[in-house]
C-alpha cells in the first residue's frame, strides 16, 4: 500500500503547534467556551497576554484558529476543519498500524 505524502505534509504544522502544553490549553478552552477574546483566555490564567497573543499565532499559522475583529478587541475561534485533517491523518495512521500489526500477527502464527 502507497502511502500518500498530502495529508502528513499537511496535518504536520498542526501537530507542531499542539505540541505545546498551554496551546493545548488555548484549544481546550476555545472548544469548550467557543470564540473568545485574548482578554477572556488571559482570564484566570497565569500567562500573559503576549504570550497568548505568541500561540495564538503559531495556532493561527498553522490554521487551527482565526482571528475576527470584533469592536476593539480579536475574537479567536477554531478552526474545526484543520482539526478535522488532523483527526483523519491519525485514523489512517491507527488503521496502517493495525493492518501491519495484523500482517506481523499472520506470520508469527504461521
Amino acid at each position: 500500500m502507497r502511502r500518500q505524502s498530502r495529508p502528513k505534509e499537511s496535518a504536520a504544522p498542526v501537530f507542531a503547534a499542539l505540541g505545546d502544553e498551554n496551546r493545548l490549553r488555548l484549544v481546550s478552552r476555545l472548544c469548550d467556551s467557543g470564540p473568545m477574546s485574548i482578554t477572556q483566555l488571559t482570564e484566570g490564567s497565569n500567562i500573559t497576554r503576549q504570550a497568548i497573543t505568541k500561540h495564538l499565532r503559531v495556532m493561527g499559522n498553522a490554521g487551527i484558529v482565526r482571528c475576527t475583529p470584533r469592536g476593539r478587541e480579536s475574537v479567536w475561534q477554531l478552526e474545526h476543519r484543520r482539526l478535522d485533517e488532523a483527526q483523519r491523518y491519525l485514523q489512517q495512521i491507527s488503521q496502517e498500524w493495525d493492518q501491519a500489526l495484523g500482517r506481523l500477527q499472520a506470520f508469527v502464527e504461521q
